[in-house]
Formats: C-alpha cells, sequence, structure tokens
C-alpha cells in the first residue's frame, strides 16, 4: 500500500498544478476575488459529496467543538487571506512563478510547529530551507531581467482586487513577488491552526467546515472592497472563467486534499511531503504549452533547487 501513498502523493503535486493553470487564466478574466469565492463555493459541494460517499454524512454534524472553534479560524486565515495573495500573485506574476514561493510553506508550517506546538525541528534542516531561499531567488532574479510589464486586460482586475492601485511599472512584479510570499506564509499559519483544530476527526469534513469560512469571508469582502456586483453577478456571465474555476476546484480543493489525505495515510510523511513539493517543476511543462510561456534555464534551475530544497527538509 505504500506504493499507492506515493502515486497519490505524485497525484497530489499533478491536481495542485492543474488548479493552479486553471485559476490562473480565470483569475485574469474576472478577478482573484470572484474566482476565490466559487471556487470555495463548488468545493463546499463537492467535499459534501465526498463526506456523503465516505461517511454517509454531506455536513460535519458531529464535528466537536475544538474543530468549531479552531477550524474556522484556520479556513479565514488559510483561504480567505492566504488565496487573497496567492490569486492576486497569480495575475501579477504568473502561477508557474507563484507556485516557486509555496515551498516556503512547509518551512513556515514547521517553524510555527516548532514555536507554537513545541514540535521538533531538527538543525540539519536549515541547509534545505537555505537551498529553497536560493531557488526562490535564482528565479525571481531571473524573471527582472528584461521582465516585462503586464497587459492592461490582466492589469485591471489586479487592481480592482487590491487594496491600492497598482501602477503600470516595472515595480508591478515586485508586488507580485511580495503577494506570492506573503500567501505561503498565511498558509502555513492556517495548517498550524487545522492541526490543532483537527485532531482525530475526519480530514474531508474538517476541510468542509474551513470551506465554509471562506465562503463567509469572501462574500464579506466582495462587499467591503464595493465589488459585491461584480462577483455575484458579473463573475458568472463570463461561463469560461466559471468553468475553469470548476474545473480548478475539482483538482485543488476537492481531488487535492483527498489524495493528499490518502497519502498521508499510506506512507511516512517526508516522503509524501517530498513529492506534494514536485508543483514548481511540474508546472513548467504545461506554462509552456498551454500557456505558451518562454522558460528560462534560470528558472527551471532555480525551480529544481527550490523543490530539492523542500525534499531535503523532510528527509535530512
Amino acid at each position: 500500500m505504500e506504493r499507492y501513498g506515493e502515486l497519490a502523493a505524485f497525484g497530489t503535486a499533478i491536481c495542485w498544478t492543474a488548479s493552479a493553470i486553471f485559476f490562473e487564466n480565470a483569475s485574469k478574466r474576472i478577478g482573484a476575488l470572484a474566482v476565490n469565492f466559487y471556487k470555495v463555493f463548488a468545493a463546499f459541494f463537492f467535499l459534501g459529496i465526498a463526506g456523503f460517499v465516505l461517511r454517509g454524512m454531506p455536513f460535519p454534524f458531529d464535528a466537536p467543538l475544538r474543530a468549531w472553534t479552531y477550524l474556522p479560524i484556520s479556513g479565514l486565515i488559510g483561504f480567505v487571506i492566504a488565496d487573497y495573495f496567492l490569486f492576486n500573485a497569480y495575475v501579477m506574476i504568473g502561477s508557474r512563478i507563484t507556485v516557486i514561493f509555496q515551498a516556503l510553506t512547509p518551512i513556515f508550517t514547521a517553524t510555527l510547529g516548532f514555536l507554537i506546538l513545541g514540535e521538533r525541528m531538527r538543525a540539519e534542516s536549515a541547509f534545505g530551507m537555505g537551498l529553497v531561499v536560493v531557488g526562490i531567488l535564482v528565479v525571481v532574479l531571473s524573471r527582472n531581467r528584461g521582465a516585462q510589464t503586464p497587459k492592461n486586460a490582466s492589469l485591471s482586475k489586479a487592481e480592482s482586487d487590491s487594496a491600492e492601485p497598482v501602477a503600470r511599472t516595472a515595480a508591478f512584479p515586485v508586488k507580485g513577488y511580495v503577494f506570492a510570499f506573503f500567501s505561503s506564509v498565511f498558509q502555513a499559519i492556517g495548517l498550524i491552526f487545522s492541526k490543532i483544530g483537527l485532531g482525530d476527526y475526519d480530514a474531508v469534513s474538517g476541510t468542509q467546515i474551513r470551506v465554509m469560512t471562506a465562503i463567509l469571508g469572501f462574500g464579506i469582502q466582495a462587499l467591503l472592497l464595493r465589488r459585491a456586483r461584480s462577483v455575484f453577478v458579473e463573475a458568472r456571465r463570463d461561463k469560461a472563467s466559471m468553468k475553469n474555476t470548476a474545473i480548478g476546484a475539482i483538482f485543488g480543493p476537492f481531488l487535492g486534499v483527498a489524495f493528499s489525505l490518502f497519502a498521508l495515510q499510506k506512507t511516512n510523511a517526508a516522503t509524501a511531503s517530498t513529492l506534494m513539493a514536485l508543483t514548481p517543476v511540474l508546472i513548467i511543462p504545461p506554462s509552456i504549452l498551454f500557456l505558451r510561456q518562454k522558460v528560462r534555464l534560470q528558472e527551471i534551475v532555480g525551480a529544481a533547487i527550490a523543490v530539492s530544497g523542500a525534499a531535503l527538509f523532510f528527509l535530512l
């Protein structure tokens, strides 16, 4: 069964790669906020179906008080805040570059686990951390050489989703890097609250609780940013974006989560985490084939270094 767990972990990386591509395409058309709202909305029903099939319960009626206390906090931080930064980064710098920064998430998670939960982190892991940072720097520096300002069509939605107007200058990618970095930080914080709140409770139903909070959070965000009409009315008219969002939700919050849980059950965490961290490398071929993006050799090398660092972080 360990081999099946390894295949599931690899499948997780493939699913997250696919979801990044579909979400990037949708975000550039209708904006990150709209995609985030409909992503979690769709995921709620997919998770409900999974819960009914696996547990005979489409809604987490049996969730303990601990789960209802901490998992909503996790959903607010891990979905609403982290994905706000993540999806705007998709628009600003593209999914291929954004997912490189996701290699930092397990490092931040382990650090917070050590500080908050008392989990031990070996000194040798510092070498893996260094490799991840070096890999990210290689990609960012390579990306900045001859960087061009994104097209106006892509910028308009990013500007409307951000609190401040985004200047149409070379500084725009810098903001994208900052957003990608913050997305990994808040994802890590969300994972810590997930671990505290989940305990021994079913992970799929626990994820459904997080998603419920995210639906509410993104809805309130749309109201506060005065984007209710564009999110709840105009976005739904863009059938192509709705299709991309639905497909992304299947690969990401639904199948990606399911495969990752199965992988952690059937194989050791180090192996599973290493294979799941392959997304920055796996996303390069579809970026070339489907998004028709030009990939520099330095970016490929940087992605490989970052993934190697994430692997060493768990294996050393």
